[in-house]
């Protein structure tokens, strides 16, 4: 729910606009975008919230075969402040529990997973049980296949711990080959806050590819033999809120396509910059075109 009045605290907003939500949701509908076949694996509740999921999935161009309900949990709902141009508080309502976090091992479709060009996970689904677990199966399934990405996307509030944080992190990273996150989320992962020694840390456990976005100074991307700074994208800024999630969706593209980290840093980036210029999340992730001409791609 995002207020439609800009600068102001919530208790001064007097409309919403309703918008699909949810960083792994976002990330696959930034990459439908990018003309990826793109499925998400999540649950909501049996209301007229889970029913609008739907239906935004499936005008976006996202498959929703993977979204089921649980009975007795509301769909969860998410408000927003918005201080340009770097404040945006969340504001969760996912209580008693989040149909999300009731993924079941048993109900994942391995072979879909596994025959994925990209599977993309992100921290927030490591939190609780049996979500935990489910992850863990499907992780452990891919065994490490190209490309296997985690976002750190470390919601503090949702941990009972940083200790246990870290310990849920530390014991996937030899399972993916992609590791993002920003510098809060390196330093509560890792308790790591400089950009080089965090994206190395990440290395170090095991993925092949780490990135650690440097908001308005840009983004580092590591791997084991190539390093590059890519600068920030001017823009005015309107919304922080989804920048990284279109960044995700992009990311996608570029790897499924193999671009050189260089050119697909630079698309990421300035994909994530067009979502921070604009009030929504999902239906203002940019499509392919946008970035390219953003960028200057493709121009005599």
């Amino acid at each position: 729910m995002y207020p439609l009045q800009t600068g102001v605290g919530l208790e001064r907003v007097s409309t919403f606009g309703k918008f699909l939500g949810g960083s792994a949701t976002n990330v696959a509908v930034a990459a439908a975008r990018h003309n990826a076949r793109s499925a998400v694996i999540t649950r909501t509740g049996d209301d007229p919230f889970g029913e609008f999921v739907h239906l935004q999935l499936r005008d976006l161009g996202v498959d929703d075969r993977y979204v089921s309900t649980v009975e007795g949990l509301p769909t969860p709902v998410a408000f927003c402040e918005i201080f340009p141009p770097d404040n945006f508080p969340l504001y969760f309502y996912r209580l008693p529990k989040a149909p999300d976090e009731e993924i079941h091992p048993e109900e994942l479709d391995l072979d879909a997973i596994n025959t994925a060009k990209v599977f993309w996970v992100t921290a927030g689904g490591l939190t609780t049980e049996p979500s935990r677990a489910a992850h863990h199966v499907a992780l452990e399934s891919r065994r490490g296949a190209r490309h296997t990405v985690i976002d750190l996307d470390l919601r503090r509030d949702f941990w009972n711990s940083r200790d246990e944080a870290a310990a849920e992190i530390d014991s996937v990273l030899p399972l993916v080959t992609v590791a993002i996150g920003n510098i809060a989320e390196c330093d509560f992962a890792l308790g790591i806050s400089e950009p080089a020694a965090a994206a190395r840390a990440l290395l170090e456990r095991g993925v092949e590819l780490a990135i650690v976005k440097l908001g308005p100074k840009g983004v580092l991307a590591m791997t084991h033999v190539e390093a590059i700074d890519v600068p920030p994208v001017a823009v005015d800024i309107v919304n922080g809120l989804g920048a990284g999630d279109s960044f995700g969706g992009a990311l996608c593209h570029g790897l499924i396509e193999g671009w050189p980290l260089d050119r697909l840093i630079r698309f990421a980036n300035a994909a994530g910059a067009i979502v921070a210029s604009r009030l929504e999340c999902s239906t203002a992730m940019p499509t392919t075109e946008e970035v390219e001409s953003l960028l200057g791609w493709g121009r005599p």
